[in-house]
């Protein structure tokens, strides 16, 4: 199972990923291991995960996340 995911940085900064192990992303994001941008701004909490069938499912709904804008992703968390 593949997970898309955004995580709330400082600033209210959010990022969005794909992982198979949401746990564990989030603890390598928080010891500054993560991707680039959560290096720079620390990744705060886990703000919204979403279960996806397949690699390939994973990254096009992080594709589609990533275009949409900022309060559209916050009222993920609502759903």
């Amino acid at each position: 199972m593949w997970y898309v995911y955004i995580i709330e940085c400082a600033g209210g900064r959010l990022y969005t990923g794909v992982t198979t192990d949401l746990a564990r992303r989030l603890k390598e994001h928080q010891a500054g291991k993560g991707a680039k941008f959560t290096r720079a701004f620390g990744a705060m909490k886990l703000y919204y995960s979403e279960a996806c069938p397949d690699h390939g499912a994973a990254l096009k709904r992080e594709a589609l996340i990533k275009k949409m804008p900022r309060a559209t992703k916050l009222a993920l968390q609502m759903l």
